[in-house]
């Protein structure tokens, strides 16, 4: 069987996905040293700082012994414990900067890990997502590891070492004086893990709140104009102080969680005990006052654990929490997989829809059956009513979804054989909802191509796609930075930087998906100029209703609830299908296109005034062209 991969990958390491904490140790490990620095100085931090009370302790019985040996004890005393106070110090420098380099390390490469993922994701899943949802698992929950690390894990390792490491030095003195701390440590054990059941929902539910309320914001945030234009900013509000009321009874549930907390009560009386039966002991002469002192104070140690935990574990299980959030993102099925050996190379344009039926998931199909042919260098015009399947079909092209029947072949090859980046780079789109980054005007146009684009062929794309004059305009020109999805631009403006890129990448195929319905006449034919140096010599599906450009086309596809009811030039349909002359009688009483019925004066060379390009089936000869389309055998449509 061939091995496959996802739509995006890079190469890196593997990490274990089978769980959340595997999944963590799975990136920690991949950084020994720190780890060990980690570990090993909190280690022998705390040894060192467990020797403070011995040392206390020998102190006391040296003052009541005799005075000259207690004065040359206490010197040496003093010295040692100012040397282990320095070591100490140094440990714990090692260890902190240890665990915090960690941490951020695993912030990193987890951040890495989900955005790779999430390129990777077919366009089906992003679908299913709300996009404020997956910011916070990308932000949020990502920073929500590192505060796990750090303070969480490192105040747990350090306060964990700090439980154990006393009790071997408790049980030094002697080891009778281990019954009250053992006791304790054994409670102590059992009400941890309580809490952490009890906790664990709470913090799911934490995390799910602050997704749902982070959604609701991008919603509003990317909805603002539809909020404002329809004067619904309170009911707006009303919803974002539900979701934050939600978020913010989450953090109380968290409280009473907390505020029920038996530790600490239990030390304070594991404290009482512990002088008691240290009292007792000293009593009856087994022990010293020294080593009662020492005693006391390695006990004392251990209220540092019990402090930390309050908080710590809490910190632990919302990482955990977080972890199985941003696995749930990476492990989730991806339904795009390209061939490890996928076929790459340059494209014609020649395109087979064979028997193509394509759904979403569980519902009805989309499309039922298409059949057709598109021989490269060809102009197809694809029209039908409102939800008919046409931008679906067109995006069945480059693969951004896969059919759910049939097969669509390029150049001859199936498009799930074919290599994504080699078969997508050759296509481009340009759709009515022009997506613009928040960068500079030459940064947009040179999207396609990243790195590789240089200045000049940038401004000699602009100028093709006829949007120099209005750049030369801007403040700072072609480094201009527009606003998010273009909002500082008029539509035409958008949409001519939307051509400049699609020239820029000199595709093979290129998709124009309805992108002119909603441009004034005057602008439209400086768009159409652009759109016609485009179309010459390549592959073209064209989406439309517009008369002007419709006959330029060499076949028009017509669909009908996803199926493709006829096909032929645009004279031919208009003589023989109600349907396609209902469409368009429906466009004329609107007046969509009564503004154009032939293509500008600066139309591609060679086309004619009758908006017929030579060398293609002329509209009205009565036949269906030398190729492409017509070759398709001739479907059932309303005549």
């Amino acid at each position: 069987m061939t091995s496959s991969s996802s739509e995006f990958s890079v190469d890196g390491p593997r990490y274990n996905r089978r769980g959340p904490v595997r999944w963590l140790w799975s990136h920690l490990r991949r950084h020994p040293l720190l780890l060990i620095g980690f570990l090993g100085g909190s280690l022998v931090m705390v040894v060192l700082n467990a020797m403070v009370p011995q040392f206390t302790g020998s102190a006391f019985d040296a003052v009541l012994g005799e005075r000259a040996e207690a004065i040359h004890a206490l010197g040496m005393i003093a010295l040692t414990l100012l040397a282990v106070v320095i070591v100490r110090g140094l440990f714990d420098l090692v260890a902190r900067l240890s665990s915090e380099v960690l941490a951020k390390r695993l912030e990193r490469d987890a951040r890495d890990e989900l955005y790779v993922s999430l390129l990777g994701k077919s366009q089906t899943y992003h679908n299913r997502q709300r996009v404020g949802d997956l910011m916070a698992r990308a932000a949020n929950d990502i920073r929500q590891l590192s505060i796990m690390i750090t303070p969480g894990v490192d105040l747990i390792v350090d306060s964990g070492i700090q439980g154990l490491v006393p009790l071997f030095f408790i049980g030094a003195i002697d080891p009778r004086l281990l019954l009250v701390p053992g006791v304790f440590a054994v409670l102590f054990a059992g009400t941890l893990w309580h809490y952490m059941r009890q906790l664990n929902p709470v913090a799911t539910r934490m995390r799910e709140e602050f997704g749902d309320l982070n959604a609701g914001l991008s919603q509003a945030v990317r909805g603002i104009e539809v909020i404002k234009v329809t004067a619904q900013e309170g009911q707006e509000r009303r919803r974002f102080r539900l979701n934050a009321r939600r978020y913010r009874d989450s953090f109380v549930r968290n409280g009473l969680v907390q505020a029920r907390y038996l530790p600490t009560l239990l030390f304070a009386f594991a404290m009482a005990g512990g002088l008691w039966h240290g009292l007792h002991l000293h009593g009856t002469g087994v022990i010293t006052l020294g080593e009662l002192v020492s005693f006391m104070g390695l006990l004392a140690m251990l209220g540092f654990p019990t402090q930390m935990s309050i908080f710590t574990f809490s910190l632990v299980q919302l990482g955990i929490v977080s972890s199985r959030r941003i696995l749930d993102v990476i492990t989730s099925e991806t339904e795009l997989e390209q061939r490890a050996d996928a076929h790459s190379g340059a494209i014609s344009g020649e395109i087979v829809f064979d028997g193509v039926t394509f759904g979403h998931d569980e519902g009805d199909p989309v499309l039922r059956g298409v059949t057709f042919t598109v021989r490269p260098g060809e102009t197809v015009a694809i029209v039908g009513e409102t939800g008919s399947g046409k931008s679906t079909l067109t995006k069945l092209v480059p693969r951004i979804y896969d059919v759910t029947e049939g097969r669509i072949l390029v150049d001859g090859v199936d498009v799930r054989d074919w290599d994504l980046d080699s078969l997508r780079s050759q296509i481009s789109t340009i759709e009515q909802d022009i997506v613009l980054f928040s960068r500079s005007v030459a940064e947009n146009i040179a999207f396609s191509l990243g790195q590789r684009a240089d200045r000049e062929a940038v401004v000699r794309a602009a100028e093709d796609a006829q949007a120099a004059e209005f750049i030369a305009e801007l403040d700072d020109g072609y480094d201009t930075v527009i606003g998010e999805r273009g909002v500082t631009l008029s539509g035409g403006q958008r949409q001519r930087l939307a051509i400049a890129r699609a020239l820029l990448t000199d595709p093979a195929i290129l998709v124009l998906d309805d992108s002119t319905s909603a441009i004034d006449s005057a602008t439209e034919d400086r768009i159409q100029q652009a759109i016609g140096r485009i179309l010459d010599g390549r592959t073209t599906l064209l989406i439309t209703h517009r008369l002007s450009q419709i006959r330029w086309a060499d076949k028009v596809l017509l669909l009908r609830r996803g199926e493709l009811v006829d096909f032929g030039t645009h004279d031919e349909l208009i003589e023989r299908s109600r349907l396609y002359r209902r469409i368009f009688a429906h466009y004329d009483e609107a007046g969509v296109d009564d503004h154009h019925t032939d293509p500008p004066d600066d139309r591609p060379d060679g086309d004619r005034p009758d908006g017929n390009r030579p060398g293609k089936g002329r509209a009205g000869d009565g036949r269906a062209g030398e190729a492409g389309v017509g070759e398709a055998p001739a479907l059932g449509g309303q005549r």
